[in-house]
């Protein structure tokens, strides 16, 4: 279980390391964002389709995988719906707004991104109980998706007024509820075989959630050829990780 936490805790301090670049070099360019996002998408497709899904039909049969995807994609639903994961960085131009309005959206990204990297970390914890590579997989996959959401927090804190180690203490605590769910994920799912493709199936179902109600949209937001440049490297990355 040790091993699940540090793991899982570093993917999740990955929001940490997107907060330190904008606050050293300001609010990252819209071609750099479309590019980090695409990328971060096809890493967890890649990854989902060709490691997870396979692995979870597998280990737990068709029938466990397909259930394990379906509860996957509705805990995300469900978190969208009712605590919602605000957008990373709007593509309308957010400097005119007050800096209250600011610091406000700020602490409701915190929120969203805190709850979502909780079930994010159960991917990692299922991902983990299967072998501890395919765990390493997702929460590499997950460290790189965390990056732009440590961002989109440090930004809205920063234009509020919130001082810069501040800002890193609270993006980083939204990252480490990553172990917290991970570290569930770990103790839930290991059990039977059928409990781990189940547990397989919804890490996939999770990411492919997150892609494509987060990552792709908003990546075509900004520059949607650079966004699909980023997507195909991203996809072409996870491949050559089965090599």
């Amino acid at each position: 279980m040790l091993e699940i936490v540090i793991i899982s805790g570093l993917a999740g301090l990955a929001t940490g390391l997107g907060a330190i670049f904008v606050l050293l070099f300001g609010r990252p360019s819209t071609k750099l964002l479309s590019i980090m996002l695409g990328f971060a998408a096809g890493i967890m497709l890649s990854i989902a389709t060709l490691e997870l899904i396979p692995e979870a039909m597998e280990i737990g049969g068709p029938a466990n995988a397909l259930l394990g995807f379906v509860i996957g994609v509705a805990i995300m639903y469900g978190l969208d719906l009712y605590v919602p994961h605000i957008s990373i960085m709007k593509c309308e131009n957010e400097d005119d707004k007050p800096k209250q309005d600011m610091l406000k959206m700020g602490y409701l990204i915190f929120l969203g991104i805190a709850v979502h990297n909780f079930a994010e970390g159960m991917a990692i914890g299922g991902g983990m109980v299967s072998s501890p590579a395919l765990g390493m997989m997702i929460a590499v996959a997950i460290a790189i998706h965390n990056v732009p959401e440590g961002m989109a927090m440090a930004v809205p804190l920063r234009m509020g007024g919130m001082q810069s180690l501040s800002i890193i203490l609270l993006v980083s605590l939204a990252g480490l509820v990553t172990a917290l769910g991970a570290l569930l994920g770990g103790i839930v799912f290991q059990t039977t075989s059928a409990v781990v493709g189940v547990a397989l199936g919804l890490a996939a179902g999770a990411m492919f959630y997150i892609v494509g109600d987060e990552l792709i949209p908003q990546a075509r937001c900004y520059q949607h050829h650079l966004a699909n440049v980023g997507l195909i490297i991203g996809f072409i990355g996870g491949m050559l990780l089965e090599i």
